[in-house]
Parts: C-alpha cells; sequence; structure tokens
C-alpha cells in the first residue's frame, strides 16, 4: 500500500467514525465542527527519538488524555496537511529560518480529503515567546476563490468572518500564494486544567510544492522531510504557568528544545533538491 493510499484510508476511517460518534452525519455548515485548539498560548519543540517519545507518552499518562481526535483512531494518530502560503521572495520562511521574533505564518489546514468537511485559514503568529492563532472555516469549494482574494460568496458561511478578512488583508500586503502542503500525522494529548496544556508527536512529515489552490492528503509529489526522517516532533503548548510536572520530565528525560519549523525546513529541502524554482536558490 502507497503512503498517500495509507493518508487517505486514515482520513477516511476518521470521517466515518465521526460521523457515528456524533450520529448528526454531515453538518449544514462549517459551524458545526469544534475547534479545541488553544489560541494564545507557549509553544516548546523539541525533535527526539522514538524511545523518549514512548517514555513521554508513559509520563504524561497521570496529566493528560487523549485528545478528541486521537480517540477516534486505533493507533491514535491522524492525518494533518497545510498548504502554506508565502510571497515570491518568502519572506515568511526566510524570517523563521533566522528566527526572527515577531513573524507570522499563513496556511489552510485540512484533516481529510472528504469535500462536505470544512478547511481552516489560519493566521499563526509570533509575538515574541507567545503564539496567538486565528482561524476560520469555510468549505472546500470556497478555498480557491479566497486564496484569489475575492471574498466569499454571500450564500456560504465561514465561523469567523474577521478572521477570514484577516487573512485575505495579511495574504495581499505581501503578495503571497501556495507554495508547498505540508502533512504528517499527529497524536494529541491534552488536559482540561486552568493551564490548558496540550502535548502533540507528529510523525512521517512530509512536503508537497505546489503553486494549486487546493488542499489535498493524497496525490502524486510528496516527498518525505528529511530532518525529521526517524525522528518524532513534540510540542508542548501551554496557557498561563508552566506546570511543575512538565519541568521534571524535560529534566529527567533531558529534552533539548529545537526551534524547528515544518513548513521552512520543508521548503529549505525541496529547494536543495531542485523542486523549487531559482527564486529560492538562497536558502
Amino acid at each position: 500500500m502507497s503512503e498517500s493510499e495509507l493518508f487517505g484510508q486514515t482520513s477516511k476511517r476518521r470521517i466515518d467514525q465521526l460521523r457515528q460518534k456524533s450520529s448528526v452525519g454531515t453538518p449544514s455548515r462549517p459551524g458545526a465542527f469544534v475547534d479545541l485548539t488553544l489560541r494564545c498560548r507557549h509553544e516548546i519543540k523539541y525533535l527526539i527519538s522514538e524511545a523518549k517519545a514512548a517514555a513521554i507518552t508513559q509520563f504524561i499518562k497521570p496529566y493528560l488524555q487523549p485528545d478528541r481526535y486521537s480517540k477516534l483512531q486505533r493507533g491514535g494518530a491522524y492525518p494533518i496537511v497545510s498548504l502554506y502560503l508565502d510571497s515570491d521572495d518568502l519572506r515568511l520562511c526566510r524570517e523563521s529560518l533566522i528566527g526572527q521574533k515577531n513573524r507570522f505564518k499563513l496556511r489552510v489546514r485540512s484533516y481529510t480529503d472528504e469535500p462536505e468537511y470544512p478547511r481552516f485559514f489560519e493566521i499563526k503568529r509570533r509575538v515574541n515567546n507567545v503564539i496567538i492563532k486565528s482561524r476560520a472555516q469555510v468549505w472546500d469549494r470556497d478555498v480557491p476563490t479566497l486564496l484569489m482574494g475575492s471574498p466569499l460568496p454571500p450564500q456560504d458561511y465561514t465561523t469567523d468572518e474577521d478572521a477570514l478578512n484577516q487573512f485575505q488583508l495579511y495574504m495581499k500586503s505581501i503578495g503571497a500564494k501556495p507554495v508547498v502542503l505540508v502533512r504528517y500525522m499527529r497524536k494529541a494529548f491534552e488536559g482540561d486544567s486552568e493551564t490548558r496544556v496540550r502535548v502533540t508527536f507528529d510523525r512521517q512529515l512530509c512536503y508537497n510544492v505546489t503553486r494549486a489552490p487546493e488542499v489535498r492528503l493524497e496525490g502524486p509529489g510528496w516527498q518525505y522531510n528529511s530532518v525529521t526522517m526517524g525522528s518524532v516532533i513534540l510540542e508542548i503548548k501551554f496557557t498561563n504557568r508552566y506546570p511543575s510536572w512538565l519541568s521534571q520530565m524535560v529534566k529527567y528525560l533531558d529534552l533539548q528544545q529545537d526551534s524547528i519549523s515544518k513548513y521552512a525546513t520543508s521548503i529549505r529541502q525541496a529547494c536543495s533538491l531542485g523542486f523549487c524554482s531559482p527564486r529560492i536558490a538562497g536558502l
């Protein structure tokens, strides 16, 4: 079985399970989906071995539970694909690579290729050490129109019109266009305490250079990101204070922080392999 088929089957299984759990079938509008993402948070990343990922999974069990989507998967992992936008000179990628403190990313995210499920327009901003994310759900059919800079058709719906308008404003300000698809499999754990901790493990990171205004898990052209080959991207996200048990875990397992960017490392590798145009040959 090919990797694309594996991602496709996982995606379809997740959709079927969601339908069974909710007993509501296809929603009448994108707003029927609930976004539990931490919208204003601190975020710390690590590139770790599978052995450490297993140890961390055991360590966090008393504090966190699998998120609603991990619970629906036999192996606990679900697919994510994001279409990243950038300017012709890849300003956003370059800012990420040099570690500029105040920066942003523009992406359209999906968890399935099923057309009746929503896509998510996201702005992910970093202000010093704080991550602020805005998100708007739209129908898959509206993605090309919106990425052209046109308004949402009046008969269609978004969960957050202000966030969508802001996305298009950012997009127009730098002339951003689709540059690459990035996908991976995620296992996620979260707690419901006041600090709202979320821990995610991302594996099988791949990219697909594209100019097409569509978000797809399947199809040809996917390449593994060699920077993360055989490793796991661990992300710890939290609001308010950093829990003491997380500090103990990081110290005990000797975790070394890594500011790895899924988007920027994918673009850099794509360029080195000749999948990108000469305009980014300097990366």
